[in-house]
């Protein structure tokens, strides 16, 4: 049957009507672009910028500074009266790994074993979590799960290596959405000599002869000796030898990047002495390592900055570690750390408190931290020291667009999170304690 000229010119005009708008649609406006105007911008990469604007296309930032060309048909957000940040960074949690601490099958953030350091923490991330929306409700965009850390949810692990934290966004259907690094370093908790141990028997303490506690230390420390020695031939073999004349060993396997200096090392480790010990046998056994926990971090600053050992630091608004220290002995570490030239970070080590990161930067201020370096401290700082600085951190032309727009200061506790992009999407903020919180507020008033 042939068509008539009629209902040729009708599908023609029907074509027209239908497609050609589309195409000078995708013309005008590129994907995914969004733009932020009229906010004061701070970059954390040079001055702040007044009546800035900031472009992101496809998850990544196009342009920012004052007077810039938005792109016809981009998705504007007037932010006027405004501040635009970067995302914080929570560089050491359990996000994902931890739901409720006593109910055992919501918890999946150690492995049984001293060592495990082919656990990858990326692989047993729950996207769903509730924790992950409330904490991205603060600010938070980013966040390093790390597994057998310990936090307020937990009474931490005895696994010696841990296995391997996972850099991941706070937004994503699935892990692979919210990677940003799925290895990003390795754990290891460094051994105590402990003369105390505690009894529950009789719940009580009991004193242990210092020769033993020191015995214990030594072959504790032997045996992370003797993994890595092992690690360092299994390397060779793998770049040597051909797969066919080696057993593959997942355990050696993942620990041969630490051994060739291309993953670090996060060593939980609280104590001076502690400390000490830890960048001794880093610097004899050549790895690259981060420190995480650092309750007497000051005691040693001198010696962190030598060595160029990064330090990762707990909450301060805790007890001190000695009932004869100052009241704020933690509270003012930062400050003399920063003094000193050490490099730090400030995160929660947490779930359930995650989402009070930058007021914990904050106090640091209040006890002598100058301001600038307390956001850094949960910005750019953990960026780096975990080698994501080329990615997230700043607000700089080419980095991924994690930036939380806010009416004041991200550090404050009265401060709003009024828009929040992640890989340059606007991001929900919706969440479980939101959802109370309107619930409760809306329940009838009693008679």
């Amino acid at each position: 049957m042939k068509a008539t000229p009629t209902a040729l010119r009708a599908a023609l005009i029907l074509i027209a009507v239908c497609v050609l708008p589309a195409i000078a649609g995708a013309q005008a406006a590129p994907p995914n672009t969004y733009a932020i105007t009229h906010a004061k911008i701070f970059t954390l990469a040079g001055s702040a910028i007044e009546d800035g604007t900031v472009v992101f296309r496809d998850g990544k930032i196009t342009a920012v500074g004052a007077g810039i060309e938005i792109p016809a048909g981009a998705h504007v957000t007037d932010a006027k009266g405004l501040q635009v940040y970067p995302g914080i960074f929570d560089s050491i949690t359990q996000m994902g790994l931890r739901e409720i601490g006593a109910v055992s099958a919501t918890v999946d953030s150690t492995e049984t074993g001293n060592y495990n350091p082919d656990v990858v923490a990326a692989t047993a991330v729950s996207p769903s979590s509730e924790h992950i929306p409330v904490t991205r409700a603060a600010g938070i965009t980013e966040v390093l799960a790390v597994p057998g850390s310990g936090g307020f949810d937990s009474g931490g692990s005895n696994s010696v290596i841990g296995g391997q934290a996972s850099a991941i966004h706070l937004a994503g259907w699935v892990i692979d959405e919210m990677l940003i690094k799925k290895s990003a370093a390795m754990v290891i908790r460094w051994p105590e000599i402990e003369t105390q141990t505690f009894d529950f028997a009789t719940f009580s303490r009991k004193e242990k002869p210092y020769s033993e506690a020191k015995q214990e230390y030594d072959k504790q420390v032997n045996e992370i000796t003797d993994w890595l020695e092992r690690a360092r031939h299994y390397a060779q073999a793998m770049e040597k030898g051909s797969p066919a004349k080696y057993d593959r060993d997942l355990k050696l396997e993942a620990l041969a990047p630490v051994v060739r200096r291309e993953l670090p090392i996060l060593v939980f480790a609280d104590r001076a002495r502690e400390i000490r010990n830890a960048v001794e046998f880093c610097d004899k056994q050549e790895l690259r390592m981060i420190l995480a926990g650092a309750a007497e971090a000051y005691k040693v600053k001198d010696l962190l900055r030598s060595k160029g050992v990064p330090v990762i630091l707990r909450p301060m608004l805790t007890l001190p570690p000695d009932e004869d220290d100052p009241y704020d002995r933690l509270l003012s570490q930062p400050a003399e750390l920063a003094a000193s030239g050490v490099k730090f970070a400030i995160a929660s080590f947490d779930n359930s408190f995650a989402r009070r990161l930058g007021q914990n930067a904050a106090n640091a201020v209040a006890h002598g931290l100058p301001y600038d370096e307390a956001l850094k401290a949960v910005t750019i700082y953990p960026a780096q020291i975990f080698g994501l600085g080329d990615q997230i951190g700043t607000i700089e032309q080419g980095k991924l667009a994690n930036l939380i727009v806010t009416n004041g200061d991200p550090l404050e506790l009265t401060t709003d999170i009024k828009y929040l992009f992640i890989r340059g999407q606007l991001t929900s903020m919706e969440n479980r304690h939101l959802r109370l919180y309107e619930k409760y507020l809306k329940r009838p008033k009693s008679q």
